[in-house]
């Protein structure tokens, strides 16, 4: 996940370098007042993303098994230990 994170940030540093460089150079408009800096991010995050999409697709695919395998994991132990609280209580229950 990690890895996954540090190439979508790479894909937006990477970004945000081309188009500060096209609005410097005059080819992208500039932002209003002094909200140039937040028009260069904005704009870069909206490129970066289909870019991200599709560039980083078997990495996110990646990441979404091991988190799928995790989320299966805690489900698995959730119903072990439900399925030993059970017994235990049916368990108390007739020896009472």
């Amino acid at each position: 996940m990690l890895r996954y994170t540090l190439m979508r940030l790479g894909v937006f540093a990477g970004c945000f370098l081309v188009v500060w460089g096209l609005v410097y150079s005059g080819i992208v408009p500039r932002g209003l007042g002094g909200s140039n800096l937040l028009w260069v991010a904005l704009l870069s995050l909206v490129v970066s993303a289909p870019i991200s999409f599709v560039l980083l697709r078997k990495e996110r695919d990646r990441a979404s098994e091991k988190v799928v395998a995790k989320v299966d994991n805690v489900k698995a132990s959730l119903e072990r230990n439900r399925t030993q609280e059970d017994v235990a209580d049916d368990a108390a229950r007739t020896q009472s």
